[in-house]
């Protein structure tokens, strides 16, 4: 039976958001293979055994468990932001030989900072909102910003993957602390125009039957928009199906897999839309989506009447077969 090794925690402020998903995935994991947490910290590497912390060596992709050696066979990366979601550890792995299922480090990395992949949609005539790339707080002045954009406008971290450090801002004086947040938890910010709107979400994955789009949810929230709080803390509503027409949820269906395919995406994907005018603009493309037991992907899958471990039976299997 193969050792799959499951990365979680990580560096970012989700590392306990992280650590849910992971017991998730690990309560409904496919019976074929044995799975073990690796916990990710900027001290070390470890896995959890009983009271132990076990130290995992990142050199030879292994632990020892009284006096035997266990080297991971696969990896599954799952953790929200730097240096999973980013795609450093699946460098990694491909440095070690070592298989996994996420998608690769190249399309994890465009895919997390907000600012390039939402460039590189655009060239495929994708939707998204107007936007402006800031390297330092002191790049444009608030005049500039406000005239190219408007308000409201959100202030985001580009090259972050946490729901950490992004504002709506409403009024020109706000701006400033907006984006000292952001710098906070990233080194480069985007800045985009307001989109009013519906908002939905829509997971995909490949199975061995091709792509699956799942059942759209729509978010309501109860705050000025999907953030931290109203993302894990409940302030928001997740109505799943999304209420849209057939028409809208089909063309987001459309999108997701075209935008799936042209970031040559593995595993699970999640991309968030506003639905503007009928037409879907893309927010944000998220390779590891939250997957505790109330999180979206988790939901979409109730609803379309697949198990989880039967979701993550089809990941490996489509995944790991050509290597």
């Amino acid at each position: 039976m193969k050792l799959v090794g499951l990365f979680c925690g990580g560096y970012s402020s989700e590392f306990e958001i992280s650590l849910k998903s992971a017991q998730t995935i690990m309560d409904n994991f496919p019976k074929a293979y044995k799975v073990v947490p690796i916990h990710v910290l900027e001290s070390g590497w470890f896995v959890p055994e009983g009271s132990e912390k076990l130290p995992f060596s990142i050199e030879s992709m292994s632990y020892h468990s009284n006096g035997t050696a266990h080297k991971i066979d696969i990896g599954l990366i799952y953790i929200h932001g730097n240096p999973g979601e980013n795609g450093k550890i699946q460098a990694l792995l491909d440095m070690k030989g070592i298989p996994y299922v996420n998608s690769n480090a190249l399309a994890s990395e465009l895919s997390f900072d907000k600012w390039y992949c939402n460039q590189f949609l655009t060239r495929f005539g994708i939707p998204v909102a107007k936007s402006l790339f800031l390297k330092s707080r002191n790049q444009y002045t608030s005049e500039e910003i406000l005239s190219e954009l408007g308000l409201p406008c959100f202030v985001k971290p580009s090259d972050s993957g946490s729901s950490f450090g992004i504002s709506k801002v409403s009024k020109a004086e706000d701006l400033q602390n907006a984006l000292d947040k952001a710098f906070e938890e990233g080194d480069t910010v985007v800045i985009e125009s307001f989109l009013k709107g519906t908002e939905v979400t829509c997971g995909i994955y490949r199975s061995p039957k091709g792509l699956v789009p799942l059942p759209l949810t729509e978010i309501v929230t109860e705050n000025d928009f999907f953030d931290y709080e109203a993302k894990y803390l409940g302030q928001s509503q997740e109505i799943t199906p999304a209420r849209v027409s057939d028409e809208i949820r089909n063309k987001v269906w459309e999108i997701t897999k075209e935008v799936y395919s042209l970031l040559q995406l593995k595993s699970i994907a999640r991309i968030d839309f506003m639905v503007v005018n009928d037409i879907p603009h893309v927010i944000e493309v998220n390779t590891t989506p939250g997957f505790s037991a109330a999180s979206l992907v988790p939901q979409m899958l109730a609803e379309a009447g697949i198990s989880i471990t039967d979701f993550w039976t089809e990941i490996f299997q489509v995944e790991l077969a050509k290597k």
